[in-house]
Formats: structure tokens, C-alpha cells, sequence
């Protein structure tokens, strides 16, 4: 199959998704995602790249960031062949570790690199993981409300305020509540539209003409079981709630 042709950012930022080969785990224990930073850190040294956000999940990987003193594929080369290296030698494997190359978006407007910043950070929680941003700890959100280590905290704080105790304010109100976001992702062709959801909720739920609410009457143990493959078929936690009913704390814990 032919490779798509990379688009290049006028800006030099880019979003980056890396995701594990066959969607496999790549980050089995908190040593391994302190090697994959500490990755980061010693190659932004030498590439002299910027980073505005990054997450860390199970099997893949989000970064924002601008490019430095050389091409960012250059960079993740760099990244990729130190980490699978020392994670081939950890896990006594050999092999690829990443699926083909990562995916790109050129990020090139104020407001999207803003969405961006703000997809990336609400990742662990759309995925359940937690329920609150800060309680994350392989995400750049933290680096905002304290010390940055990796991130180029004050370029985005100042979108928001030229005062720094009032950006980080305005920051967490930024990121509080459920939010629809599509930026790039593997997954990201799956969102369906409201009146394409409702179809997918009434057949999964075999509902027949019944009203989409009368799922909130369910048995707890049959609403979370649909509950759970509604997310599973790419709906957002928004989007069901807005169609079952059902509360939006409920879905979040499924």
C-alpha cells in the first residue's frame, strides 16, 4: 500500500500518534514509561525540538510538538531506535515494537493547537482511567499546575493569560468537563453523528420503535454491558449520555 505523503507545518508543530505493532502494550510498568521520557528529554537536548503536550497510554503514544534543528522524522527515528532497543533488551524480545510509522497532523491555527493540547490531556480520561486530569501521571497536564520537565509550559499558558497564576487558572477551565474533540487518532474514522449513533444504540439494544431512554431503566448489570460496547463501537461518553439518559458520571465509570 502506498504511504500517504506527509503534510509539512508551516509552524513546525506537529500532533504525533505512535502506537504499539498489532496494538500491543507497550508500556508494561511505570519503568518503562520513565525510560520512553527520559527518551524525550535526552533527545530534545540534541534535535532541539519543542514539546507542548504528551500522553503516555498503554499502547500508543500523543505528543504535540514543533520541530527543532532537524526534520521530525528524524527525531523519532532517534526516539524510537534508542527506546526499542533498551525495551528488546528489558523484555528479552526482537522485532519491531511500533506499528509501521507514526501519524502526523500539521497543526497550524491558535484554536486547533489548543484542541490539540487539550485531546491529548483528556485521552486517560475518556479511556477510564481516571477521573481527574492531575491524577495521571505519564501526561504533560501536570506539568502546567507545577515544575515543567519536558514542556514549553509558558508558550501555551500565555494563550490564555500574560499572568501566570491566572493562565493556569483559565488553563484547568479549559480542560474541565466532557468534551467531543476529534483530532488525529487510529481510531479517530469510527465517530459517528448523532442520528447515526441513535441507529446503532436502538439495533445494539434491540429496541425496536421503544424510545432510546428507556435504556436508563434497564438493569444495572444489561445497561453497563451496552453502555460499554456504545464506547467500544467509537461513541463518546457526551453522545450517549445525550441519547440514553443515562448520567454522564455513570458512563464515565463503565
Amino acid at each position: 500500500m502506498p504511504r500517504n505523503v506527509r503534510t509539512k507545518s508551516s509552524t513546525g508543530i506537529h500532533h504525533i500518534v505512535l502506537r504499539g505493532i498489532n496494538k500491543q502494550t507497550i508500556f508494561k510498568d511505570d519503568e518503562d514509561n520513565r525510560c520512553f521520557l527520559s527518551r524525550l528529554e535526552k533527545y530534545q537536548q540534541i534535535s532541539q525540538y519543542e514539546i507542548y503536550a504528551y500522553c503516555l497510554m498503554n499502547n500508543h503514544i500523543h505528543l504535540l510538538m514543533k520541530e527543532g534543528n532537524e526534520r521530525i522524522g528524524d527525531s523519532f527515528r532517534r526516539i524510537g531506535a534508542s527506546f526499542v532497543y533498551w525495551y528488546n533488551w528489558k523484555y528479552n524480545r526482537v522485532g519491531h515494537l511500533f506499528q509501521d510509522r507514526y501519524l502526523s497532523e500539521a497543526v497550524e491555527k491558535d484554536n486547533y493547537f489548543l484542541t490539540v493540547l487539550r485531546y491529548i490531556h483528556h485521552n486517560p480520561l475518556k479511556a477510564g482511567l481516571i477521573k481527574d486530569l492531575k491524577d495521571y501521571p505519564w501526561s504533560s497536564y501536570r506539568e502546567y499546575l507545577t515544575k515543567p520537565l519536558l514542556c514549553n509550559t509558558s508558550y501555551v499558558l500565555k494563550f490564555f493569560s500574560e499572568n501566570k497564576f491566572k493562565a493556569q487558572e483559565l488553563l484547568i477551565q479549559f480542560h474541565s468537563g466532557e468534551t467531543d474533540d476529534q483530532c488525529l487518532d487510529y481510531d479517530s474514522n469510527i465517530r459517528l453523528n448523532d442520528l447515526e449513533a441513535a441507529e446503532l444504540i436502538r439495533q445494539l439494544a434491540d429496541l425496536g420503535m421503544a424510545d432510546l431512554k428507556t435504556i436508563s431503566t434497564f438493569s444495572k448489570q444489561n445497561r453497563n454491558a451496552l453502555i460499554k460496547e456504545f464506547k467500544e463501537k467509537g461513541l463518546s461518553i457526551r453522545q450517549i449520555e445525550r441519547l440514553t439518559g443515562v448520567s454522564f458520571s455513570v458512563i464515565r465509570s463503565i
